[in-house]
């Protein structure tokens, strides 16, 4: 069993930056790839990034390629998302979620744990 907690979210203007966190329990951290995922109002969940078990692998939707970069420590069981140029149509609820495949997934169906999310807000 793996507990998901996101932080980091906020309120910031276009143009701004946030640090997403998502701290993750257990001892096999190390062994799932991790995703992010945002879902905004009356939208579908969307695809953010991905990461695979060592970092050595990472995949983007096309709208955040040059402004988002998806990290780990395995050390410190922790998975990381620098947003950079934020606009507003980046506003959502942000979720992390783990998968026991070691590669990670555009899917969301492949992720085996997820976290309650944290809101991103980004005002004109």
């Amino acid at each position: 069993q793996v507990q998901l907690v996101e932080s980091g979210g906020g309120l910031v203007r276009a143009g701004g930056s946030l640090r997403l966190s998502c701290a993750a329990s257990g001892r096999t951290f190390s062994s799932y790839a991790m995703g992010w995922f945002r879902q905004a109002p009356g939208k579908e969940r969307e695809f953010v990034a991905t990461i695979s078990w060592n970092g050595g692998s990472t995949d983007y939707t096309d709208s955040v390629k040059g402004r988002f970069t998806i990290s780990r420590d395995n050390a410190k069981n922790t998975v990381y998302l620098q947003m950079n140029g934020l606009k507003p149509e980046d506003t959502a609820v942000y979720s992390c979620a783990a998968d026991r495949g070691h590669e990670g997934s555009r899917h969301p169906a492949t992720y085996d744990y997820w976290g309650q999310g944290t809101q991103v807000t980004v005002s004109s």
